[in-house]
């Protein structure tokens, strides 16, 4: 896998060292391994990741420390999280035209809280009884307490799997506005949800680094997501305005009232902006024979619920006979050049 030029972005890794971490300035990506520079040596103890080591040292003085100083070799299976994330999120659903199409979601993008915790690139995915999904998706990551107000020329990037349990995601939806994003809380919040990649990346200029990415994911090695992120429909910037109009908006999950990731048009250090995945996904859209099957369910006696319920309630019971969505043992796997990878088996 190649790794950017520092001219053109800051890529690192990390390892654990006793309690703490070990942060590395990654130049090469080879076999099963990275090479690169020991930036906690270099830097001092308190730099053990890129977040505190950018906003202490800056770009250039990075790139200074590490000018000259041995490299060291790590194997991938010996990397920890690249850097230490928030477990809120900002989430947008439909923003590749595509993938809207094959979700048959027309009225265009919308946003919707994350809520979990990060897991590692290589971390199992738990299936139990949800209609599993996969979502390759660019992260954009909050360097700083980031005024949105005002124009934004630097964040950190990474990796990710949106995980999604469609069963769940389909029970708490609102059927008469799906672009409300009630629902996908509760459907893509689950523990283990957010796989992230193994490497973390500090381009040097934004919004020139993110046309030439790439974004792809495969399924027991069949690529089923392909697609440039510069088709996204919602571009950087417009993801952060459209998070600043909707900073006052609220979501119900699990019975907890949830919010954006932002205050005032702050958003936190170390938040992450999930920017939407490409076509590909197993989902696409109800099965028409649930329609009317849940219609006759309703007719027969199930009037105390709406009929959309028993409609979504063919479907998944529909698709958990067939097991067309992820089941244990599966391996689904995302690489993007110049961004790493993420490598995850799909347990029971």
């Amino acid at each position: 896998m190649k790794i950017a030029p520092q001219s053109d972005a800051l890529t690192f890794a990390r390892t654990r060292d006793g309690a703490g971490h070990r942060l590395i300035l990654v130049s090469k990506y080879a076999g099963d391994a990275v090479t690169g520079v020991d930036l906690t040596t270099a830097l001092g103890p308190d730099c053990d990741d890129p977040v505190t080591a950018y906003v202490t040292h800056g770009y250039e003085g990075i790139r200074r420390a590490s000018s000259g100083a041995p490299d060291i070799t790590v194997p991938l299976d010996a990397l920890a999280l690249p850097v230490a994330l928030t477990a809120s999120h900002i989430a947008v659903g439909t923003n590749f035209p595509e993938h809207a199409k094959e979700s048959t979601v027309t009225d265009g993008p919308f946003l919707f809280p994350k809520e979990v915790e990060p897991t590692l690139f290589n971390a199992p995915i738990p299936a139990g009884d949800a209609l599993l999904d996969y979502e390759v998706e660019l992260c954009f990551v909050a360097l700083s307490d980031t005024d949105i107000s005002k124009p934004v020329e630097c964040m950190g990037i990474i990796l990710c799997n949106d995980v999604t349990d469609r069963a769940t995601l389909m029970r708490h939806i609102n059927p008469r506005n799906i672009t409300s994003g009630q629902g996908f809380t509760t459907g893509k919040s689950a523990p283990a949800y957010l796989p992230v990649g193994n490497l973390f990346i500090i381009p040097f200029d934004l919004r020139a680094f993110i046309t030439g990415v790439e974004l792809r994911l495969t399924r027991n090695g069949v690529v089923k997501q392909a697609a440039r992120q510069a088709e996204a429909i919602w571009g950087f910037d417009q993801l952060l305005s459209e998070t600043r109009k909707r900073q006052d908006l609220s979501w119900d999950h699990r019975g907890r009232t949830v919010r954006l990731a932002v205050d005032a048009g702050v958003i936190p250090a170390r938040t992450g902006i999930l920017a939407g995945t490409p076509d590909g996904t197993i989902f696409k859209g109800l099965n028409k024979s649930a329609i009317p099957l849940g219609l006759f369910d309703w007719l027969l006696g199930g009037w105390s619920k709406p009929v959309t319920h028993w409609i979504v309630e063919r479907h998944i019971a529909q698709e958990q006979r067939a097991k067309t969505y992820l089941q244990a043992g599966e391996r689904v796997s995302i690489s993007v050049e110049h961004l790493g990878e993420l490598r995850n088996v799909i347990t029971a």
